[in-house]
């Protein structure tokens, strides 16, 4: 697996060797496995499944930055699922370490698993799970009531939220006058009823039309550039990745593939199962001039800047500079010259992959 560390600082989510295994005895039976193949992780599981167990996620390790939106991809039944609700200790996990903020949350007990997830944890899901005899507002401040707080402060904090997931107004009605964007927006806004540290989405919009989830992604962009929530996002589709993620991981059958920032799973793909997924992706569109730019010893004469920078696409650098044959400046954010690249050197990066 390629893994591209997470940004610098503590993280808000470190995940150490985590194995999450179905069956009968499914701890004792890893623990034996582990010692027979000498901790291979590949002939581990085909020895548990040989033996009726289901290893569905198989030596996790990864970490999540404080601030971060961390995409987790890949197809049905590749884990993903099963990992988020690992680490939101939804499920116990078989092995391994979850640390939230430093804490092994794999050890904590039933009291501390309570606290964390009223105070610390927001989850969402596919399936908006809303009361139904309960109005929009008293369905977000739900979480509130769990935590003792008042009813006026409850209500306050619902409307408060709810404005921000554009539903003021309809804090009175009830779930089933809501359309479904609308239902999902009440799940996002109770998610964030508590001001959780961390927020879960499982597929949160994968039930919606297209149109009606290119708006919730783009409101949830929006709520993560105010409130700057560690983020772990769960979705197969490859398009919604790239739109939102700081960085990938893509699973395959309980495995970590790839990890890496959306141009790193455009451009680098590490195999074909990778590739298939960013086959049909504009790459022009998603990959950045600064994945591609080189930094020489000594510049070369350039006579013509058409003002590229490092954070503009490949397809807006091109329609810059499709008439120059010389190398390029790229200018960094501190506005020297960061690097310089070829127009050759852009057309190539957006040439198909051989099949």
């Amino acid at each position: 697996m390629q893994d591209r560390p997470a940004p610098a600082g503590a993280p808000a989510i470190s995940c150490r060797g985590v194995w999450q295994v179905f069956g009968v005895n499914a701890r004792a039976s890893l623990d034996l496995a582990l010692g027979e193949t000498g901790g291979d992780t590949a002939a581990t599981a085909r020895l548990l499944r040989q033996r009726g167990l289901i290893p569905a996620v198989q030596d996790i390790t990864f970490d999540v930055a404080e601030g971060e939106v961390f995409v987790i991809m890949g197809l049905s039944g590749s884990g993903k699922s099963t990992l988020i609700r690992t680490i939101a200790r939804l499920i116990d996990g078989t092995a391994g370490e979850i640390r939230i903020a430093g804490e092994d949350i794999l050890t904590a007990d039933a009291r501390r698993l309570l606290a964390l997830r009223r105070d610390k944890l927001g989850m969402v899901f596919q399936h908006f799970g809303l009361f139904p005899h309960m109005t929009v507002a008293e369905n977000v401040a739900f979480p509130l009531k769990m935590q003792g707080m008042g009813p006026e402060q409850r209500r306050a904090r619902a409307l408060e939220v709810l404005e921000l997931v554009s539903l003021k107004g309809r804090e009175d009605s009830f779930p089933r006058q809501l359309s479904g964007g609308q239902q999902q927006r009440v799940g996002i806004a109770r998610s964030l009823a508590v001001n959780p540290d961390l927020w879960f989405l499982d597929e949160p919009f994968s039930a919606l039309d297209p149109l009606i989830r290119r708006q919730l992604q783009d409101e949830f962009l929006s709520i993560q550039a105010d409130l700057g929530k560690t983020s772990v996002f769960i979705t197969h589709d490859i398009s919604e990745a790239l739109k939102i993620a700081d960085r990938i991981a893509i699973m395959r059958d309980g495995v970590l593939v790839q990890i890496g920032t959306p141009d790193d799973i455009v451009l680098n793909p590490v195999n074909d199962y990778v590739r298939e997924f960013t086959r049909d992706v504009p790459k022009g569109r998603h990959a950045h001039v600064e994945t591609i730019m080189t930094l020489p010893a000594s510049l070369p004469r350039m006579p013509d800047d058409p003002g590229l920078r490092a954070n503009m696409t490949i397809d807006s650098a091109l329609a810059a500079c499709m008439s120059l044959y010389q190398p390029v400046p790229v200018w960094g954010a501190n506005g020297e010259i960061a690097g310089v690249v070829k127009p050759s050197d852009l057309a190539s990066a957006l040439t198909p992959d051989e099949l």
